[in-house]
């Protein structure tokens, strides 16, 4: 099985605050990335973006921000 290097998105079960990491998976004959259980435990996946992603805003991080001001 080929393995694929993806970004996902995702919240954790203990927070609000969006996340993501960057990870590599093996990928199915269909081109899916089979994430493992392990992983997705605790977290409610958003969105799978393939390769590398390097977020440089998300919601939440302005009003965060200006709070700080």
């Amino acid at each position: 099985m080929m393995k694929r290097n993806v970004t996902i998105i995702y919240y954790s079960d203990l927070s609000l605050e969006l996340k993501y990491e960057s990870v590599c998976f093996p990928q199915n004959e269909n081109g899916r990335v089979v994430i493992s259980e392990e992983f997705k435990k605790g977290k409610s996946i958003i969105a799978v973006c393939d390769g590398e992603v390097n977020i440089l805003n998300k919601t939440g991080d302005r009003a965060d921000n200006e709070d700080k001001a």
